[in-house]
């Protein structure tokens, strides 16, 4: 699938915990986080130790997809991301919630 993503103010695509929010501020460093985080498990594992009960998570929510890609372009005061990647859309809203918090806006599904 294709997931098209805008960031409508880059500055405060921040989630709610530092050490697992975007720390980038141009279209080319969102674009990296944002594809590590669907290639790895890395930003997975750091959230779910940080949980109540880390044994209580969801392992479908740790699936990764190695070959995501992710692009990024710069327009005016926004960024727009482009996600080409297997992973549900469940995992992927995850994701961006931990990297961007509610500073995100999914626009457009289609086929990749």
């Amino acid at each position: 699938m294709r997931y098209h993503i805008r960031l409508p103010d880059p500055s405060a695509a921040r989630g709610n915990t530092p050490g697992l929010a975007f720390h980038s501020h141009g279209a080319n460093g969102f674009a990296e986080e944002l594809q590590h985080a669907l290639r790895t498990r890395d930003l997975f594992e750091r959230w779910s130790a940080a949980q109540e009960d880390p044994d209580d998570v969801d392992p479908a929510l740790g699936e990764t997809d190695p070959q995501a890609i992710v692009r990024g372009a710069q327009h005016d005061l926004h960024i727009d991301l482009t996600v080409d990647t297997v992973l549900p859309s469940t995992v992927l809203r995850q994701r961006m919630h931990l990297l961007a918090g509610e500073h995100w806006q999914l626009r457009d599904v289609t086929a990749a």
